[in-house]
């Protein structure tokens, strides 16, 4: 019988590594020349998938999660679980993962930081943190968020994770009420910044014209989502974007297409289609 020799201290070390790598990588990625095409997965299995097709790098999508999880998005999920999957996808690939936490998945400062720290020991090289909370109606007040970022910014490295990515997201082009998400996104963009976030996430900011206007106005490399309209990698680049990902739109797909595929073996009475198709 073979003993397991593996001294706990060295696995650990490797563990440390592998992550300090993984973080340098990712943040390479924001600063070479080019956009990063950022692949969005819900579980290791996709983010094998995106691995596999090419993806430098990939983002979790929280509302693939929950999805997937049979529940719905807006921290439903438990943290627990959602920390699992970061750790099982950041195991599975060799490319930098990033972990969306939505709002934190707390209502206290110090629990949000505490979640972001898990999501690191995970094996996460960077996280999206939203500054819409999920336990009142509205946008955080933007102090309030930047004071929030400079905690993570600070604990992270702290722990050892310097070169974390944060990627803060503003919900003011999806948030109703907001009377000018323009205004109010340039207004987020320089307070985060100061607040110590690496980047900036913009989920429904779709207009070249402002596109391009943010980009060149933040000093934090500006991400967007893709939307129906708003796909092409070439063209975002020329409006100044930094980095693309595409939510939950691929998981929707996959999820579409397992139950069309069940839909068509029920109907036809016959797995032949499950066998169609599959060299691509």
């Amino acid at each position: 019988m073979k003993h397991n020799t593996d001294n706990p201290l060295s696995s650990s070390s490797r563990t440390a590594s592998r992550s300090a790598s993984s973080i340098a990588e990712f943040r390479r990625l924001h600063e070479e020349e080019g956009l990063l095409f950022l692949g969005n997965a819900w579980d290791a299995a996709s983010a094998a998938a995106l691995e596999k097709a090419g993806f430098a790098a990939i983002g979790t999508t929280s509302y693939g999660i929950a999805q997937a999880s049979g529940m719905r998005d807006g921290e439903e999920i438990p943290f627990d679980r959602l920390a699992a999957i970061v750790r099982d996808i950041a195991a599975r690939v060799n490319i930098p993962v990033s972990a969306d936490i939505e709002a934190g998945y707390a209502s206290k400062h110090a629990d949000i930081v505490d979640n972001a720290l898990r999501v690191a020991d995970a094996g996460a090289a960077g996280l999206n943190i939203e500054d819409s909370p999920k336990d009142r109606h509205g946008l955080r007040d933007v102090s309030e968020q930047a004071r929030l970022l400079a905690l993570l910014r600070n604990a992270l490295d702290a722990r050892g994770f310097g070169g974390f990515f944060v990627n803060a997201r503003t919900d003011t082009y999806l948030m109703p009420g907001v009377s000018d998400p323009f205004e109010e996104t340039l207004l987020r963009v320089r307070a985060y910044a100061d607040g110590g976030a690496d980047g900036i996430f913009v989920p429904g900011l779709s207009a070249d014209a402002e596109i391009a206007a943010v980009a060149s106005a933040s000093p934090l490399p500006l991400n967007v989502m893709s939307l129906p309209g708003l796909t092409s990698v070439s063209r975002l680049q020329k409006l100044g974007v930094r980095r693309f990902s595409f939510g939950n739109a691929f998981s929707d797909l996959a999820l579409a297409f397992l139950a069309r595929s069940a839909k068509r073996l029920l109907r036809d009475q016959d797995t032949q289609s499950l066998y169609a198709a599959r060299s691509e």
